[in-house]
């Protein structure tokens, strides 16, 4: 049975450095904000992208995929694992692709170890493998956000849960793939060459977008790529270095920020914010919570007003 996977944000920087984490050498995740072929070319090479989206719970399992075609042959020539626990996912994306680059791409002793342990095994032991990897999941859980509160994540979703799942697609051996552990085997989407993913990629992914409602805008994208820095020697741009290496300053604040938990803090600031107004008498603090107040409620109005809303006077005349 597999100790318990915490929940990881699709953040570059937790990406980035959770791989570093498991022994993986200058690779880093850049955040796409758009579907531009252009962003691609100019961060090459591109090893894969990591897609999260809004998971359909209620979808009944399929024969075919809405897109593409399975290959089961590539399940066994390839790293392919079924996901078998939660919270997993994201992390199996990233392997997904990163165990099938690794003749590209440094994966460390124990990254190697794994793939070469689990190389026999079918995707369902493969994925079992995985979760119970104490390395894996030690680094993974690392990254998830400090919470005083009881974890309910085990419970079983239901359709009204806004549940997110990610999957990988990358290419392999001749073809684009696409790698979700939720599925039977890899689906294909058709020739490419590791050239040509950049430009094959986009449509496979305006088309996944295209299934989901207009007003759906809860999507993450982040592609796999060589560090950037690596890059930026090579051509002596020393202001793109210089850019990369301040982002990678902000990932590693950020990530520490992740680990801690604020509530203890801020409950403790409040509470010397209120004796710090008593000391000045009762009379004092019942006026600072009358300022307080006020102040609140003209923000809610301001807010009201720019989204068009009508004001608190105005909802009170009417009633």
């Amino acid at each position: 049975m597999s100790a318990s996977w915490n929940t990881v944000e699709s953040d570059a920087g937790v990406f980035t450095y959770l791989l570093e984490g498991l022994g993986v050498k200058d690779v880093q995740f850049e955040e796409l904000i758009s579907l531009d072929r252009q962003f691609l070319h100019q961060r090459c090479p591109v090893y894969g992208v990591v897609f999260l989206f809004k998971y359909p719970v209620g979808e009944k399992p399929r024969e075919t995929p809405l897109d593409g075609v399975f290959d089961y042959d590539a399940a066994e020539s390839h790293f392919f694992a079924a996901q078998t626990i939660q919270n997993a996912c994201g992390t199996q994306a990233l392997l997904s692709v990163l165990l099938n680059k690794d003749k590209l791409i440094d994966v460390g002793p124990k990254l190697r170890e794994f793939k070469e342990f689990t190389s026999a095994f079918p995707a369902d032991l493969r994925g079992e493998a995985l979760s119970n990897s104490e390395l894996i999941r030690d680094v993974h859980n690392s990254f998830a956000k400090s919470s005083p509160f009881a974890d309910e994540a085990q419970r079983l979703a239901t359709e009204e849960d806004d549940v997110y799942h990610f999957v990988a697609y990358t290419e392999m051996g001749g073809k684009l793939y696409e790698l979700d552990g939720l599925q039977p085997a890899p689906i294909s989407h058709g020739s490419c060459s590791f050239e040509e993913f950049p430009d094959k990629v986009i449509p496979v992914l305006q088309r996944r977008i295209e299934r989901y409602p207009a007003q759906e805008i809860r999507f993450n994208l982040v592609a796999m790529v060589r560090d950037l820095r690596i890059r930026a020697r090579e051509i002596g741009d020393q202001d793109w270095l210089y850019q990369e290496e301040q982002k990678r300053n902000a990932w590693q604040w950020e990530n520490a920020l992740r680990r801690h938990n604020f509530v203890g803090f801020t409950a403790e600031t409040v509470k010397g914010v209120v004796r710090s107004k008593l000391s000045e008498g009762e009379t004092r603090y019942a006026e600072w919570v009358e300022e307080a107040t006020k102040m609140t409620s003209t923000r809610l109005t301001e807010r009201r007003k720019a989204k068009g809303g009508p004001s608190e006077e105005e909802m009170a005349t009417e009633q």
